[in-house]
């Protein structure tokens, strides 16, 4: 299969979807770069070798790190002091690789080999116990490898999987209470005109979550059904 612009960039890319780019994650970038909207130079975990192998697949000029994404710096990774963590969770739900065990209200640990160094575990720590620790001396691409960079795609892209899949289970069990709910407040007897009226006040607001619901699965604005 014939690769697209965006597919040969997002190879290029080092895959630590650390969103210092600017884009939620590498792929994101890589389609923006394809489409003339971002630069070459917004990935400082790539380092400037990151730079010169998209120059060389775009044939654009090489140029520095834009110092408003980041610099350029040795890999780190997460470290978690786990005599200060409160099992909040947080950190799991920020980690782009699933690079973080734990479960809520128990300790937390990084797992060193998957950590991509993104940092994006730190910020969300309310007990500030996420340090980030260099382990190489090297930088950019010198201090990561394709094989790592393919690893940390396939568990990102496996997280992401797996987020869609909750989500949209999670909405299936709404939408079915919904239902019911309906079904419930539809066969409630009314005798006078106040119950009717309460009960078809019920059903108007069911009705319009479920029409929420329903335009939220289309992806379409409830301004726009």
């Amino acid at each position: 299969m014939t690769k697209t612009l965006a597919d040969q960039i997002e190879d290029l890319l080092p895959q630590t979807q650390c969103t210092k780019c600017g884009y939620p994650a590498c792929r994101p970038y890589a389609e923006a770069i394809a489409r003339g909207e971002a630069e070459i130079n917004q990935c400082p975990p790539g380092g400037i070798e990151g730079v010169r192998r998209l120059a060389s697949a775009t044939g654009r000029p090489v140029i520095p790190i834009n110092p408003a994404n980041g610099v350029e710096r040795p890999r780190p990774v997460a470290f978690i002091d786990e005599s200060l963590c409160i099992g909040c969770t947080l950190c799991i739900q920020a980690c782009p690789v699933d690079a973080i065990l734990g479960a809520a209200k128990q300790m937390h640990t990084i797992l060193p080999s998957l950590c991509t160094g993104c940092d994006l575990c730190v910020a969300p720590c309310p007990v500030d116990c996420i340090s980030m620790l260099p382990v190489t001396n090297e930088t950019g691409w010198d201090a990561w490898s394709q094989q790592a960079a393919d690893a940390a795609r396939a568990r990102h892209d496996l997280r992401t999987q797996r987020l869609q899949r909750e989500k949209a289970e999670n909405d299936a069990r709404l939408a079915a209470k919904a239902l019911e709910k309906m079904r419930e407040v539809t066969l409630e007897a009314t005798n006078t005109p106040e119950q009717l009226a309460e009960k078809e006040r019920k059903r108007a607001i069911i009705a319009a979550a479920i029409e929420r619901a329903r335009q939220k699965a289309a992806g379409t604005p409830p301004d726009q059904a």
